[in-house]
C-alpha cells in the first residue's frame, strides 16, 4: 500500500482529498503546516507527497527545499498544490524542487493521474 503525506492547512481540502485518496485504498497522513509536514516525511517516508503552498508555520516553498535538500527525503515525488495558476507560481514551485504541479480547485482525474505516475516510477 502506497502512503501519501497531505500537507493542508485547509480543513475542507485536507477532509476532501483524504477521503478520495483513502478510497483509492492509498494511506494517507495529515499535516496543517509546512513544518509538521517535513517533520512527518522525515519520520514516516512517504511514497509521495501533495504539498499545499500557502502554509502556515512554514511555507510550501520553503517546506520542498527543505525536504529536497535532504538525504532522507529528497527521492520522495512531491506535487505542489496551490491556488496560484500564474506561470510564475508554476515556475517557482520547480524551482524550489517540487517534481509536479497542480492548481487549486483540485480537478480529482487530473490529480489522481499525476500520483498514479509517480507511484509507478517510485
Amino acid at each position: 500500500m502506497y502512503k501519501i503525506l497531505l500537507v493542508e492547512d485547509n480543513e475542507m481540502n485536507r477532509d476532501m482529498l483524504s477521503r478520495r485518496l483513502l478510497r483509492k485504498g492509498y494511506e494517507v497522513i495529515m499535516a496543517e503546516d509546512g513544518q509538521q509536514g517535513v517533520d512527518l516525511a522525515r519520520t514516516e517516508s512517504p511514497n509521495l507527497i501533495l504539498m499545499d503552498m500557502s502554509l502556515p508555520v512554514l511555507d510550501g516553498w520553503s517546506a520542498i527545499r527543505e525536504l529536497k535538500a535532504s538525504p532522507e527525503t529528497k527521492e520522495i515525488p512531491i506535487i505542489a498544490l496551490t491556488a496560484h495558476a500564474m506561470a510564475s507560481d508554476r515556475e517557482q514551485a520547480f524551482e524550489a524542487g517540487c517534481d509536479d504541479f497542480d492548481t487549486k480547485p483540485v480537478e480529482w482525474s487530473r490529480l489522481l493521474e499525476k500520483i498514479m505516475k509517480y507511484l509507478k516510477e517510485a
